[in-house]
């Protein structure tokens, strides 16, 4: 495990109001829609699928009324496709007088696999609570079941746990009403003319819409909060579908209107039951706020934004710089670690030195917007950063990255170093090209937000075949094991892989595996 939970009970909060209110005011409008069950189904095993289960249909809608249960029984509607929102059924008692209450159980699945796992043998490390499962008692029917919780489902199954043998349940007229923040009206017109791209075009755009809710959401079944290195992606994925200004403007200034006194900006940031920051804190996640405002900038040209956050920016630059020695050599510090991936199996210093170099050129080019004076002051970091990386982490007998320390080399460090620029085009070329020759195929890394990283940089450094290549083999995976959403944790070699030591709890719908959409908008659509 990469993560652990951070407790930070003594923070001193600086919280701007007038920047929470301007937040407030981009609060987008939901779109809903009602969505019919297509069939009654069942869960079958099958290898080809993620968790060894697929479905398959037992029944037409049309002949729910006959399936009347008792005791021990149960059936499974399927959705059709995954959505987000609030379900409800009609349920009536066929037969003698209701001498008993009815005790039912309700659980909402992503993936069929969910539907076969036992609960009570839940031993991840994060909480049960977030497993979709509910029990109710109805003591009179007919009755209308309206779940007031929201769920994020494609299959949604009901059994009846008890109720009389004199008598059985009727269920009729099943309705999941689905929200997203997302107006397909406005969804960019690309022209995908590959199948498999297209596929994988089309489940980006869908995972993208059902985690836009009332933010940017990195996973409307568990976490259901902003988390900025979410939000990053989710906004690269926006620009190139649904193009809303406004839910990004209102994320920048959730995170800008809730940091630190000096000036860290937070992991992740909840809206309910009010405006609050957690206090998580990871060193990148920091940094994105820089990138997220200035990759807005260069997608809409608001200046007067920039100018509104610009010194939001500089103060998290500013207190990220202080990690950087005075030969330009990221220090790490463990209280305020980096995440990069699930997997703690790689050394991450030199991508952070990266990482930090990619945050520099952005904010150089927000310094700039805004004629800042003190530019030459972060110039000079950056120079001297990319010198001490070029000298002291590359090696030039293999044309990789290492790290300093023990000379590991690892993918991620290739990876961010050619993202941030820190070679000529030419040697990301050579760099990349190694390391498919050399660290590929790849294992070790647990999720598509690193994923992403990989075939981005494969794109910046020319190699544009292998670039699709690579998605169609990493997310045409996915669609293969029966994604109809991007998922949370996928590693290859693994297929049932969970951070949290059970697949129970990972997320089958989630922000940061969205990035496909923008990938093949920038870099194979437009070159």
């Amino acid at each position: 495990m990469a993560f652990n939970f951070q407790k930070n009970n003594n923070i001193i909060w600086d919280v701007n109001e007038e920047l929470l209110i301007k937040a407030d005011s981009k609060t987008p409008k939901l779109y809903k829609k009602e969505i019919i069950p297509t069939a009654i189904v069942k869960v079958v095993a099958d290898e080809k699928f993620v968790g060894g289960y697929g479905t398959k249909q037992v029944d037409e809608l049309s002949e729910l009324d006959n399936h009347l249960l008792g005791k021990g029984e149960k059936f499974i509607l399927d959705l059709g496709n995954h959505y987000v929102g609030n379900f409800s059924i009609d349920i009536a008692s066929i037969g003698s007088p209701m001498d008993a209450p009815l005790y039912l159980k309700l659980r909402f699945a992503e993936i069929p696999a969910e539907l076969e796992f036992n609960t009570d043998e839940y031993e991840g490390w994060l909480s049960k609570s977030w497993i979709q499962e509910e029990f109710v008692h109805l003591d009179v029917l007919p009755a209308t079941l309206s779940l007031p919780r929201r769920y994020s489902c494609r299959y949604i199954e009901i059994e009846v746990i008890d109720s009389s043998p004199k008598w059985k349940a009727k269920f009729s007229t099943p309705v999941f009403r689905a929200r997203t923040s997302a107006n397909r009206e406005n969804l960019k017109d690309l022209q995908v003319q590959d199948h498999t791209l297209k596929q994988i075009y089309d489940v980006s755009v869908k995972t993208l819409e059902d985690c836009m809710q009332l933010v940017y959401e990195d996973g409307p079944k568990r976490d259901r909060r902003m988390w900025i290195g979410d939000l990053r992606l989710q906004a690269l994925a926006n620009y190139s579908t649904f193009q809303d200004k406004d839910l990004v403007e209102r994320s920048l200034y959730l995170f800008a209107g809730m940091r630190t006194d000096s000036g860290k900006i937070p992991a992740n940031v909840f809206i309910a039951p009010s405006n609050t920051p957690d206090d998580t804190f990871l060193f990148e996640y920091s940094l994105n706020f820089t990138t997220i405002l200035s990759e807005y900038y260069d997608e809409f040209k608001n200046i007067n934004l920039i100018k509104e956050l610009y010194s939001v920016s500089k103060d998290s630059i500013d207190l990220a710089i202080t990690y950087i020695d005075d030969e330009g050599r990221f220090v790490e510090d463990e209280s305020w670690p980096i995440f990069c991936d699930w997997s703690s199996n790689f050394d991450k210093t030199t991508a952070g030195q990266a990482m930090v170099i990619f945050t520099l050129k952005k904010f150089i080019r927000l310094a700039q917007v805004v004629n800042d004076s003190e530019i030459d002051k972060y110039q000079a970091v950056l120079d001297k950063m990319v010198v001490f990386s070029q000298s002291n982490l590359f090696d030039k007998d293999l044309s990789l990255f290492v790290v300093e320390k023990n000379n590991e080399i690892n993918v991620a460090s290739q990876v961010w170093m050619v993202i941030a620029g820190v070679m000529s085009c030419e040697e990301n070329k050579l760099i990349m090209q190694t390391t498919i020759d050399k660290l590929f195929p790849i294992s070790g890394i647990a999720t598509p937000y690193m994923y992403h990283h990989i075939n981005e940089a494969l794109f910046i450094a020319g190699l544009k075949g292998e670039g699709e290549q690579f998605m169609k083999e990493y997310w045409g995976k996915m669609i293969k094991m029966g994604a109809d959403t991007f998922w949370e944790a996928f590693a290859p070699e693994d297929p049932t892989y969970s951070p949290y030591n059970s697949p129970a709890i990972n997320s089958y719908c989630h922000a940061w595996s969205c990035t496909p959409a923008y990938l093949i908008d920038k870099y194979i659509l437009n070159n």
